[in-house]
């Protein structure tokens, strides 16, 4: 079995053949992807070595002490946390081959096809609907909240194929291609001014049956390891102490003693130490990850990221009194992703707001804990067994 020493030489092998100072960013990446040091534990040929997931970090680490660029990970998120591990567990050989190198690099970002305008916060009542013809999918429907479509080369999406089973069944998984003319991706202007998601029309979408992923009508079983993954890449991404929102608030509070309030100083108080047992908490949930794929614990992490972030940022704005009203950039912006950080307090009150929909809503989550975590019964649905054509919509 691969252990950290080897990982180490195998990583200075790779500094030593391609000088991070003299080589392209592009063709560092490919080179460290070939040798199995992209994600170790994937299989060897795709980016890995079959090791162990917790031997990462130390590739990381000589990477990072040497210089070597990253794939700017925050800008292809959706392909790393999402679309990666779902092609990985169903995906055919030929798919892994085509899709996971430029996937990883960045050569190629990709975006998610779930959420429909009918649907709402219940993903199974989902109506795009995707027909066979010989050896293709002919796909019609319209998706929402679609971050990076503007930007996107792929999409994982999942359609009805078959209206006659219950909405739970009946749904297939498929790769599509953003660049297929029957696509046609619109900008959703949001409370920030920006556009970052976006609205999809599918017309007509010719999808070849090779880009399926799990078998036809298994495509709910598909999306739950998107799903997970997804809650896990947005609630527990790895960040130093005072990452994240609390950082800024914390800055704030040390840098302007005319702002402090006894009441205020006690609410961050509170935050912080929130803060800190969500970072660790999160850091035990990577631990886990590393024994299998991520679980329910996911949706308590994304859960109470959301929250966590929507407290902060009013505090902030309440610290700074009429200074966090101010907001400089009402412009209409596509960024390709969201910047927490580098922004004013007003933006990020305002955008705070998106965390408990995007991932997977507050409502859905809360059940997925209470049903998966703490065992408590389900709710009673009458519609389980009902054909999709029959429901009322």
């Amino acid at each position: 079995m691969t252990d950290a020493a080897e990982l180490r030489t195998r990583t200075q092998r790779l500094l030593a053949e391609h000088p991070p100072a003299t080589t392209a960013r592009e063709d560092f990446l490919r080179a460290r992807f070939d040798a199995g040091l992209a994600w170790v534990h994937y299989p060897v040929g795709l980016g890995g070595l079959d090791a162990p997931r917790s031997l990462q970090a130390v590739v990381d680490a000589e990477l990072a002490a040497a210089g070597a660029p990253d794939n700017d990970p925050r800008r292809i998120g959706i392909g790393l946390g999402m679309a990666a591990p779902t092609l990985l567990a169903y995906g055919s050989d030929e798919v892994k081959q085509r899709f996971l190198k430029p996937l990883w690099v960045g050569e190629e970002v990709w975006c998610q096809l779930f959420s429909e305008p009918g649907a709402g916060s219940d993903l199974a009542a989902l109506a795009t609907r995707a027909v066979r013809d010989g050896d293709t999918w002919v796909v019609n429907g319209q998706k929402v909240w679609t971050s990076s479509a503007h930007v996107a080369r792929w999409a994982i999406l999942i359609a009805r194929t078959d209206p006659d089973l219950p909405k739970h069944r009946g749904i297939t998984y498929f790769v599509c291609d953003m660049t297929d003319p029957g696509v046609e991706v619109r900008p959703l202007r949001q409370i920030t001014g920006e556009a970052e998601f976006n609205e999809v029309f599918l017309t007509d979408v010719r999808i070849p049956d090779a880009h399926r992923l799990g078998e036809a009508g298994d495509g709910w079983r598909v999306a739950q390891t998107t799903l997970m993954n997804e809650r896990v890449s947005i609630g527990g991404a790895r960040i130093p102490r005072e990452g994240g929102m609390i950082g800024p608030v914390a800055k704030t509070w040390r840098e302007r003693p005319d702002l402090r309030t006894h009441d205020l100083h006690r609410r961050l108080l509170d935050l912080w130490v929130d803060s800190e047992v969500a970072r660790l908490t999160g850091e035990r949930l990577r631990q886990q990850l590393v024994a299998g794929q991520p679980g329910p614990e996911g949706s308590a992490m994304k859960l109470g990221f959301a929250r966590l972030n929507q407290a902060i940022s009013g505090l902030e704005v309440e610290l700074l009194g009429d200074e966090g009203l101010l907001y400089g950039d009402w412009t209409m912006r596509r960024p390709e992703l969201v910047d927490f950080t580098g922004r004013d307090a007003g933006y990020r009150y305002l955008r705070s707001k998106g965390n408990s929909i995007e991932g997977g809503t507050t409502e859905v989550l809360l059940n997925i804990v209470a049903e998966r975590v703490l065992g408590l019964p389900p709710e009673p649905r009458n519609d389980k067994d009902v054909a999709w054509k029959d429901l009322a919509r």
